[in-house]
């Protein structure tokens, strides 16, 4: 392999050092500006990114503790309300009960009076009905037209035998 000789050896190491040097020399001239300038703009976008998605983060965090912060405060409203609806029926309740048993006894006292009111009429009715038969039954015995006065006494006695048959 003539490449390995001596002679040829040293003069190839010299123009590959050499070649080397001037491609070194033209990229550090006009590449790695370039290379480095995109790397460096790459590095900021990325850089940019990093520091958007941590503020969208931060952003992100803020607006979830603000609508817990609306949630748990619509929450309180909604039981407030809620209290507030079951202490208005319980009121309600309450005052329909009291209407309709102020309702009720009004009706049960309007019934007793009525009840009262029939009795009373129709015990007037037994003794008018009473005494007229008594007042028959005294003619047919007597067999004569009886006196006012003895009507009278015969109507008081029977009224009071008929009272007193009542309250036992």
């Amino acid at each position: 392999m003539p490449q390995f000789e001596s002679h040829f050896f040293s003069s190839l190491i010299f123009w590959e050092v050499l070649s080397f040097g001037i491609l070194f020399f033209v990229l550090y001239k006009f590449a790695f500006p370039g290379i480095l300038g995109v790397l460096e703009e790459r590095e900021k976008k990325i850089k940019d990114s990093l520091d958007q998605a941590e503020r969208h983060r931060s952003e992100a965090e803020r607006k979830l503790k603000e609508y817990e912060a609306k949630l748990n405060t619509a929450a309180k409203e909604a039981e407030g309300i809620l209290a507030a609806a079951k202490e208005r029926a319980q009121r309600l309740m309450e005052e329909n009960e009291q209407r309709l048993t102020t309702e009720a006894d009004r009706i049960k006292g309007d019934a007793t009076r009525e009840i009262d009111h029939e009795r009373r009429k129709a015990i007037q009715d037994i003794r008018a009905q009473t005494t007229e038969l008594a007042l028959m039954v005294a003619e047919k015995v007597v067999q004569r037209s009886l006196t006012d006065a003895d009507q009278k006494k015969f109507a008081d006695e029977a009224l009071e035998a008929l009272s007193k048959s009542y309250q036992r």
